[in-house]
């Protein structure tokens, strides 16, 4: 029987929703399995996945009531005042020679290595949320302003979620003084790159263990335990890892640095030190791990950011993603205190892995013959 009148806009209006949830899941679908890739084994036909067995996926919702119920995270009882370096931005700006790691705060740094303005995951906005009005707020103002920051010749870019790759920072970073940056970013992040203005030619993407060249250092791209998602409706579309930099072998003094990115633990950190035998300096992920039900799988920590440095075998590590923003339920100056006692616990120099202050600079002298 046909439908009456009265009924046949209603049902035309289900038609219309339901066509268009198909279109949106094919949309999804054809997203994740542009890179499908039978012989690589992170990438698959729904997206991409890690090289080992991760923790299953837990519950944020009953984290977020477990929060709620036990009133965490609890505030540091400096009450966020963290000491802020006065930031040596003549010297940053006029160095072309010294190694160096300046911490700017959560996962963003600058590295000057061969004469290289690096930067790691720019986050200089007041949120890490696509909303001005809500998500996690900045603690603490970044160590060093985009304005103080020498001109920026590459950008590594761990992965896409909020707190490491900023649409404003990145756009900022597109129009600086003396043309863009070349940006380096994981398998499927061009796109967004793309989609928001930047020059396909600034952007390269890449896959675990590519490497590319950018005169006179070559970077490759590592893997991490990780995930991405920039919406309920994306997540591991795109790639995630970390970063390896790396002078010239046969320089007088060659230098490499480690970029962890955001990481679990995993076997992966073996690999890495397997491959490229040893680093200079590691910047390592230790915050944002509690409660550890929920945490385990995707961030470390200090105990296994202690052994991550290990594997590596970093002669110097710097413990970054703390500090900044209260994404876990640590208070956010706990991370520092419990990376002490497992430097100690292994036997570690103090030094050998600590942290900075926010806005800090260390300056490294390439060892001669290593």
């Amino acid at each position: 029987m046909p439908p009456t009148p009265a009924s046949a806009p209603p049902r035309r209006k289900r038609l219309r929703k339901f066509a268009l949830l198909a279109a949106l899941i094919c949309v999804g679908c054809a997203a994740a399995g542009k890179y499908y890739d039978p012989e690589k084994s992170n990438r698959t036909a729904s997206g991409f996945r890690n090289n080992y067995p991760q923790e299953p996926r837990a519950s944020f919702l009953k984290w977020q009531w477990e929060r709620i119920a036990s009133g965490v995270p609890k505030p540091p009882a400096n009450n966020y005042q963290f000491p802020m370096a006065t930031p040596e931005v003549a010297w940053l700006q006029a160095n072309h020679t010294v190694p160096s790691v300046t911490w700017i705060g959560h996962a963003t740094a600058l590295l000057q290595i061969g004469g290289v303005n690096i930067l790691t995951d720019p986050l200089f906005s007041e949120r890490a949320s696509p909303f001005s009005f809500v998500g996690p707020k900045r603690k603490v103002a970044p160590g060093l302003s985009m304005a103080q920051l020498p001109h920026v010749d590459v950008v590594l870019i761990s992965h896409n979620h909020y707190d490491h790759l900023d649409q404003p920072g990145i756009e900022q970073l597109n129009r600086q003084a003396g043309g863009p940056p070349l940006f380096l970013v994981p398998l499927g992040v061009k796109d967004w790159m793309t989609g928001i203005g930047i020059d396909s030619a600034q952007v390269r993407e890449m896959d675990w263990w590519e490497q590319t060249a950018v005169a006179p250092l070559a970077i490759h791209f590592v893997p991490a335990q990780h995930w991405s998602a920039r919406s309920l409706t994306d997540r591991s579309e795109t790639l995630w890892g970390g970063w390896v930099v790396q002078t010239d072998a046969t320089a007088p003094k060659p230098f490499s640095a480690f970029f962890a990115g955001d990481t679990g633990y995993s076997k992966d950190f073996a690999d890495i030190g397997k491959k490229f035998g040893s680093f200079d300096l590691a910047l390592i992920p230790i915050g944002a791990y509690a409660p550890r039900w929920f945490m385990q799988g995707q961030h470390v920590d200090p105990a296994q950011a202690v052994k991550i440095h290990q594997d590596v075998h970093a002669k110097r590590s710097i413990g970054i993603h703390w500090g900044v923003f209260e994404l876990a339920d640590e208070p956010l100056d706990e991370p520092p205190v419990l990376l002490a006692e497992e430097v100690n616990k292994a036997g570690l120099p103090a030094n050998e892995f600590t942290v900075l202050k926010h806005g800090e600079t260390l300056k490294l002298a390439a060892p001669a013959g290593s």
